[in-house]
């Protein structure tokens, strides 16, 4: 039962820093504000590369008459979810779209590393970006982009640009 001042939503990403931890997967159900779905060749094959590569779960998947799913819900982080579905025509790798979702500095080489081991994709970095984030770009066999994007810890970062961001703040609000 919830006390009083419980947060039934805590934050989904975690402030950056070193010590930052994952918040870890969540299988509850609720609303999502925003998902994304990839059509995809073999969904069997596109499974397995965000279960066992990149760390996401199947939350549940929707069995088609022939046994193949018609829909493999995904979810990594809370608001991290990933609709596949079989696609109905050619999948034209590269022409696909990119999606972004938080990370913390700290699991993106082990993450890298799980994913290059497990192959079937492609992997990028974890690699500094000049705007005071740690990337990792992964590409699914069917050419979507996932991009796990983490701050960088407040004393890993560029000060001059921290500098400009927070002029540009302050004269949008002014």
């Amino acid at each position: 039962m919830s006390q009083p001042g419980d947060d039934p939503y805590p934050p989904v990403v975690p402030a950056p820093g070193r010590d930052a931890r994952a918040p870890g997967v969540t299988r509850d159900i609720y609303g999502m504000p925003a998902f994304v779905s990839f059509a995809v060749r073999d969904i069997e094959a596109a499974r397995d590369w965000y279960t066992r590569g990149l760390d996401f779960i199947d939350l549940f998947s929707v069995p088609g008459p022939t046994g193949v799913p018609l829909l493999v819900h995904l979810r990594r982080w809370r608001f991290q979810d990933i609709l596949l579905r079989p696609a109905d025509g050619e999948v034209v790798p590269g022409t696909t779209v990119t999606l972004s979702i938080a990370a913390v500095v700290g699991e993106l080489d082990a993450l890298a590393d799980r994913a290059r081991r497990h192959g079937g994709g492609e992997v990028e970095g974890p690699a500094d970006t000049p705007w005071n984030t740690r990337d990792l770009r992964t590409r699914d066999p069917d050419g979507n982009v996932v991009i796990f994007t983490a701050p960088r810890p407040p004393e890993d970062t560029d000060p001059a640009f921290s500098a400009r961001i927070r002029d540009l703040a302050d004269h949008q609000l002014g």
